[in-house]
């Protein structure tokens, strides 16, 4: 398994997932996922470092974090 893990949720389950080994190209799908799904209501994205005990490194919207 790669290193950077993306959820997508809306609502409650997740309905997508990706997994990247290169930090930058997760950071860009990160924001890819933000413009392309970020307008729904209840739409939650956050990106996670495995290889540092599950380190959430980015999460959107923010506030809650």
């Amino acid at each position: 398994m790669d290193r950077y893990h993306q959820t997508l949720t809306i609502g409650a389950p997740p309905v997508m997932r990706g997994w990247w080994a290169d930090q930058a190209t997760a950071e860009r799908q990160y924001l890819r996922w933000i413009g392309e799904r970020g307008g729904r209501e209840g739409t939650r994205i956050t990106l996670i470092d495995e290889a540092d005990g599950g380190r959430v490194l980015k999460a959107w919207p923010d506030q809650d974090r």
